[in-house]
C-alpha cells in the first residue's frame, strides 16, 4: 500500500479494499517505528483515527470527494486546532493552535486525514532542517545526510512512505530544496495562490505553501486542494479555481525549455549536473525544444534575499515576546527583562542571527543603504525571467549546487549553507511557480533533483511536464532502504 499512488489510494478507499481507519493505522504504524528519522514533532492516534472514521462515513454515505480518507502530514507551520503547533521552536512549544489555518480548512473539507505535525526548521529558517528545537531530521537515503530544509520532515516523510502527500512551505526554497535532496516531487506555486492564513509568518512577502508528493500527480491532486481565495490573507489572490491536473497527459511536442547559462556555470557539481543534462534529453525525446537564456543577476539574488527576508523575520517575529502566548522565562526582574529573557530562551541561534540582521537593515540611516537596494534589485531579477520567457515556456535547472551534505558539515559556516539557496531564491524574490522533481542520483547515491519554473500561473504547465517526464523515467518510484 505505501507504494500506491494518491490516486490508487483513492481508488482503494472507494471501492471499500480498505478503510481509511485501516489506512491511516497503517502508515501510523510506520510512523512510530520510523521515529529515529525524527520526521515528525507530533503524532496523535486519537485525533487521526478520529478524522479518519469520519472520512469512513463520508465514504459510507456517497459524500467523499476525491482525496476523501486519503492520509497527509502537515508541516507544522499551519495553525491546526487542537494540535500542537510549534513551528519547530522552543518559543511555542506550549502553543496550541485554537483555530485552523487556511490550509488545514480545505484540507479538512476534502476529507483528508491529518497523521501529525512534521519536523522543520525553527520558524522556516534553514536549508538543512537542524535548526529545529527538536533535532535534526534524517535523509531517508542516507541518515548520515541532511534531509534539505525548512520542509525537511515533509520531504522526508513522503520519502520514507510515512505519508503519502505532505504540506509544506516555501520561502527561499523550502520545498523544493528537500523534496531534491529527498528524491520526491515538490511544487511552490505562483506567490498568493494559497493562503497564507493561518501559516505562522517568516517573511510574508515570499513564504508560500506548497504539496509534496511522490510524484507530478499526487501534488497536482493535493494542489487542487490547497489553492483558492481567502479574503482573510491580504495577499491572496482572486484567481479562478483551477484543475492542476487537467494537462497532465497532453504531449510536450512544441515545448520550448529554457536553460540559463548562469545555472550551469562554475560551482555546479559535476555529478547534478549529468542528472540535470541527462532529464534535458528526456525533454528532448519528447518533443521538446531547448533554448539558452540568460537570468544575468542570478547571484544577487542571495545578498537581495537575505536583507528582505530578515528585515520582514524581525517584523513578524517581534509578537512573540512572552505576554500573549508561546514561552515565558521562569524568572525576570521586570517587563523589559522579561521580554529579554524570553526571547533570549525561546529563539535558537539562526532565527536570533536573521532578526538581529533585519532589525538591522530596517534601522535608521541603513534602511535606505540596504532594504530599498534589496528591493530595486528584487525588481530587477523578476524582470529577468520576463525577459527569458519571451523565449521559453519553462526555465529548467538544478535545485541545488550539491547533492545532500553531511549532517553538521556547514554548521560552523551559515554563508556556504546560503550560498546552497543560489538557484531556488530568485524565484520566491519573483513571486514565480518553480518546482523539483526527481532526475536520479549524485556519485555517493543521494537524489538529485531538477527544477521547472514556469511564469505566473503555469503551474499546470509545468506539472504537465513533469508528469510527461515520469511517464518514461522511474526516479520518482524509487524508494530508499529503510
Amino acid at each position: 500500500m505505501i507504494e500506491k499512488s494518491v490516486k490508487q489510494l483513492s481508488a482503494m478507499l472507494a471501492a471499500k479494499e480498505i478503510s481509511a481507519v485501516e489506512m491511516a493505522s497503517e502508515y501510523l504504524a510506520r510512523a512510530k517505528a520510523m521515529q529515529d528519522l525524527n520526521a515528525f514533532i507530533t503524532l496523535d492516534e486519537d485525533k487521526t483515527l478520529a478524522e479518519a472514521k469520519a472520512a469512513d462515513a463520508l465514504l459510507a454515505n456517497g459524500q467523499a470527494g476525491v482525496l476523501t480518507g486519503v492520509p497527509i502530514a502537515q508541516k507544522d507551520i499551519f495553525c491546526q486546532q487542537g494540535w500542537k503547533t510549534s513551528c519547530g521552536s522552543k518559543m511555542l512549544d506550549n502553543f496550541v493552535a485554537p483555530y485552523d489555518a487556511n490550509v488545514i480548512e480545505l484540507c479538512r473539507k476534502a476529507g483528508l486525514v491529518s497523521l501529525g505535525r512534521t519536523n522543520m526548521d525553527e520558524f522556516a529558517m534553514g536549508s538543512s532542517n537542524e535548526n529545529s528545537f527538536y533535532g535534526a531530521v534524517k535523509n531517508p537515503w542516507d541518515k548520515l545526510a541532511v534531509p534539505g530544509g525548512s520542509s525537511g520532515g515533509s520531504a522526508a516523510a513522503v520519502a520514507a512512505r510515512l505519508a503519502p502527500i505532505a504540506t509544506a512551505t516555501d520561502t527561499g526554497g523550502s520545498i523544493r530544496q528537500p523534496a531534491a535532496f529527498c528524491g520526491v516531487t515538490g511544487i511552490k506555486p505562483t506567490y498568493g495562490i494559497v493562503s497564507r492564513f493561518g501559516m505562522i509568518a517568516f517573511a510574508s512577502s515570499l513564504d508560500q505553501g506548497g504539496p509534496i508528493g511522490k510524484s507530478a500527480e499526487d501534488c497536482a491532486l493535493l494542489l487542487n486542494v490547497m489553492a483558492g481565495f481567502d479574503e482573510r490573507d491580504s495577499t491572496s489572490l482572486e484567481h479562478a479555481k483551477e484543475d492542476y491536473s487537467r494537462d497532465l497527459n497532453a504531449p510536450l511536442a512544441g515545448l520550448r525549455i529554457g536553460l540559463p547559462k548562469e545555472y550551469f556555470a562554475e560551482g555546479l557539481a559535476s555529478d547534478v549536473a549529468a542528472a540535470v543534462d541527462a532529464a534535458i534529453s528526456e525533454y528532448k525525446k519528447l518533443g521538446a525544444s531547448v533554448v539558452e537564456v540568460s537570468l544575468p543577476n542570478t547571484k544577487l539574488s542571495i545578498p537581495a534575499y537575505y536583507v528582505i527576508a530578515p528585515a520582514e523575520a524581525s517584523s513578524n517575529l517581534s509578537r512573540f515576546d512572552g505576554v500573549r502566548y508561546g514561552h515565558r522565562a521562569a524568572e525576570y526582574s521586570g517587563l523589559a527583562d522579561m521580554y529579554e529573557k524570553s526571547r533570549a530562551e525561546g529563539f535558537g541561534a539562526e532565527v536570533k542571527r536573521r532578526i538581529l540582521t533585519g532589525t538591522y537593515v530596517l534601522s535608521h540611516g541603513y534602511y535606505d543603504a540596504y532594504y530599498l537596494q534589496a528591493q530595486k534589485i528584487r525588481r530587477i531579477i523578476a524582470n529577468d525571467f520576463q525577459a527569458a520567457f519571451e523565449h521559453c515556456d519553462l526555465i529548467a535547472g538544478p535545485v541545488a549546487p550539491t547533492a545532500a551534505w553531511n549532517l553538521g558539515e556547514k554548521n560552523a559556516d551559515p554563508t556556504a549553507m546560503y550560498l546552497e539557496d543560489i538557484y531556488t531564491l530568485a524565484v520566491n524574490l519573483a513571486g514565480l511557480p518553480g518546482m523539483s522533481l526527481p532526475a536520479g542520483f549524485a556519485a555517493n547515491g543521494r537524489p538529485v533533483g531538477l527544477q521547472l519554473i514556469g511564469n505566473y500561473f503555469s503551474e499546470a504547465k509545468m506539472l504537465n511536464a513533469a508528469h510527461q517526464l515520469q511517464q518514461v523515467t522511474d526516479w520518482h518510484t524509487r524508494a530508499p532502504s529503510l
